[in-house]
């Protein structure tokens, strides 16, 4: 068994730029580090390590200060493996959401063979029994699982291929993987429509984000409502069956009593199937009901009012997505637990609590 190595972030920098090197990106020199910073968006500190890292190995060569590193011919002996990385979706829409399909063509441009799988997660009823059916009938040097619930990510972590997980409950897990730290921005939205008079807030998720208890933002969510002396329970955090049947019928139940006046709304797709829902019972937003997106969209662009929504950066998503395949291709035994920070975006689909 190999000895288990951690990586900084500075590492996963130098990886990045070893298989980029390695497969031609630059000829010649390197670009200056700040260049290489800004387009990487990390620390220029963490990228001059980086860069250091790679001299020792005889990569590149330093020419002295201020001046461009030279990319040695070593560089072109640099052993990356092409491994055929299987891709497990959360469901059969996944290929086509953007995250997803964005990590399959960075993944395929570093050289690699990354490929959806035929059947999701919801296809395969999240059984881990059935999921490690599909995998023992599937040929991959490595997979990634989409959203995936504790169960699914703790057995993936069991097993001895290369194993990643792309969001889900994977915290404390053993496992290499990433995803938005939404509590921060989940926080600042609650506080804001407490702000605004809203005492009756509701969050909507799938029974995954919610069993067999809530994930750390839905725990935030709740926790933050009892610091403002609002006692958080069922209303605020409502079970309901996964499918369109079973959130209609949630969204009848909630609005046909005690109807919230603000909610904070995981997924893009549940998020425009609950516009619709206030469409068809002709309540305004913001004038009825506030609305907050769990997730941001290009197409919000285009809307008006400005949609509220939780916004974090794909792209260094994406470069640890592709470090972690490169790490694995050499070999190396990568199983950091990464986060990037999302942030609360402020617009026009918030307003003052109606009385």
């Amino acid at each position: 068994m190999s000895a288990l190595r951690i990586l900084s972030t500075s590492n996963q920098i130098a990886a990045h730029l070893r298989g980029e090197i390695a497969r031609g990106r630059w000829s010649g020199m390197m670009p200056g580090r700040k260049e290489l910073a800004r387009q990487y968006e990390v620390g220029i500190t963490s990228m001059e390590e980086a860069l250091r890292e790679l001299e020792k190995e005889g990569i590149i060569a330093s020419q002295g200060t201020g001046r461009m590193r030279r990319i040695t011919g070593s560089a072109r002996n640099i052993d990356t493996r092409r491994l055929r990385i299987a891709v497990l979706g959360y469901e059969r829409s996944s290929p086509s959401e953007p995250v997803f399909s964005e990590a399959i063509h960075v993944l395929r441009e570093a050289g690699h063979d990354a490929f959806f799988t035929r059947s999701s997660l919801v296809d395969l009823g999240m059984n881990v029994r059935r999921v490690a059916g599909l995998v023992g009938k599937t040929e991959a040097d490595a997979w990634i699982v989409c959203a995936a619930p504790r169960q699914a990510v703790e057995w993936f972590a069991s097993r001895s291929k290369p194993s990643f997980s792309l969001f889900g409950r994977r915290r404390g897990v053993p496992i290499a993987s990433v995803g938005a730290d939404k509590r921060p921005a989940v926080v600042a939205a609650v506080r804001r429509l407490i702000d605004l008079g809203h005492t009756r807030i509701v969050m909507l998720c799938r029974p995954d984000r919610r069993l067999p208890m809530p994930g750390t933002v839905e725990r935030a969510f709740l926790a933050e409502l009892d610091t403002h002396g609002i006692t958080s329970g069922p209303y605020h955090l409502p079970d309901w069956k996964d499918g369109m049947n079973g959130f209609q019928t949630t969204l009848e139940s909630l609005f046909r009593v005690t109807p919230p006046t603000a909610l904070i709304v995981d997924e893009l797709r549940i998020f425009v199937a609950t516009q619709q829902f206030l469409v068809m019972k002709k309540l305004s937003v913001p004038g009825d009901v506030s609305l907050v997106s769990m997730e941001s969209d290009p197409a919000f662009d285009w809307c008006h009012p400005t949609i509220a929504c939780i916004h974090w950066a794909h792209r260094p998503v994406m470069r640890r997505v592709v470090g972690w395949a490169n790490n694995a291709a050499r070999g190396i035994t990568d199983l950091r637990e990464t986060h990037t920070l999302a942030e609360f975006i402020d617009g026009g689909t918030i307003g003052p609590a109606k009385r």
